[in-house]
């Protein structure tokens, strides 16, 4: 039996790389990361960009050609799966196309991310597809999520398969060779890389270091910036401000929608328990604002949900909707009683941007400051 170097550095730098970073992505998959989930989603889109440069211009086994494809040969293995002798000294069959299958999958998975991201957070290189779709976000994000899950299955899959072949072929050191490069073979089949070869491969390691540069000094750039800017609601109606944020939250008029506003309005003697009657001209003035720029005007992912969620039920308070509920049910009711908080509906406690009609997920502040 001879050692062959079978992955050459920049396939297993590829390799430990990838992996990496799609565990990185699991793990920042939260509201309050989507961000940096955002960022890492693009660094594996380099890494797949450049392995599918490498499977047609890299060495011998990284190239897709030499990937042993088709039934007949994966049949052929399993029935031999047992024999200590293999013949593969790359990719096995089944391995093969787990491999290509977390390739085709991965792509996607990025693909319907970053339409996601566009659509339903309005940021990104598809912010502009989040007027025309916004209404079918949660299409998206399911579409996203199934194919995230397929992932897991592939990886669990490949990990099987690695498992597998340590067992039942240990001796040929494929575990091993992800970390060394060498396998053990039972004939002389090293691969050189070409000065061609380990260019490529430079030109790509520089282009993801540059890229993760590029996004912690420009961290608002085009792949990740918001299309939704900052409303300064006293430019816009100094009496809306003046009447309505001087005894609690401003809430914007986008978070609700047109039906609820005017309920509201209509019996602002009633309202929540106090008299916040209007003068006639006042009052006109603010319904009309606020009609005019209620949730059905907004293709925020907020204004959609909260209007989705009280349909053409007679509600008022965002604190009385599914959507809110289900927002925060983890959040504990000593919270709420906090000294600086005193009312779920004291929303600019923690979502510091809704005043300014934003309710960006990266900025609500930490729970643990009130408990």
């Amino acid at each position: 039996m001879i050692k062959s170097y079978i992955w050459s550095l920049p396939t297993r730098v590829f390799h430990w790389l990838f992996a990496l970073l799609i565990l990185a992505a699991f793990l920042t998959d939260d509201d309050k990361l989507l961000h940096y989930h955002a960022v890492i989603g693009y660094g594996v889109l380099i890494l797949l960009t450049f392995r599918l440069v490498w499977g047609y211009l890299g060495p011998k086994y990284s190239k897709f050609k030499d990937f042993p494809f088709g039934f007949d040969k994966v049949k052929a293995f399993m029935l031999s799966i047992f024999n200590n002798e293999q013949k593969y000294i790359g990719h096995n069959p089944p391995a093969s196309y787990v491999m290509l299958g977390m390739f085709i999958v991965v792509f996607i998975v990025i693909a319907t991310g970053a339409l996601t991201f566009g659509i339903q957070e309005g940021k990104g290189i598809f912010s502009f597809l989040n007027d025309s779709f916004f209404k079918k976000m949660e299409l998206f994000e399911k579409l996203h999520e199934f194919f995230a899950n397929l992932l897991i299955v592939l990886i669990v899959a490949h990990l099987g398969g690695i498992l597998t072949d340590k067992l039942l072929h240990g001796k040929q050191e494929t575990l091993q060779s992800i970390f060394t490069g060498y396998k053990v073979t039972q004939e002389k089949s090293s691969i050189t890389l070409s000065l061609f070869q380990k260019f490529i491969a430079f030109v790509f390691f520089v282009a993801l270091l540059a890229f993760l540069i590029f996004n912690m000094i420009q961290p608002k750039n085009i792949l990740v910036a918001s299309k939704y800017q900052s409303i300064d609601y006293m430019a816009l109606n100094e009496v809306f401000v003046n009447e309505c944020g001087s005894c609690h939250t401003l809430y914007p008029p986008h978070s609700l929608p047109k039906h609820s506003w005017i309920s509201m309005m209509n019996d602002l003697e009633n309202h929540f328990g106090d008299d916040a009657s209007l003068e006639e001209e006042d009052h006109e003035n603010i319904l009309n604002f606020l009609v005019q720029n209620s949730a059905e005007t907004s293709t925020q992912e907020m204004s959609f949900k909260i209007s989705q969620s009280i349909g053409n039920n007679d509600i008022i308070a965002i604190t009385d909707t599914n959507f809110w509920k289900h927002e925060h049910k983890n959040i504990p009711k000593k919270v709420f009683e906090h000294t600086q908080v005193k009312s779920k509906a004291n929303c600019k406690v923690c979502h510091s941007d809704i005043e300014k009609g934003l309710i960006e997920d990266d900025k609500i502040k930490n729970i643990n400051a009130f408990l």
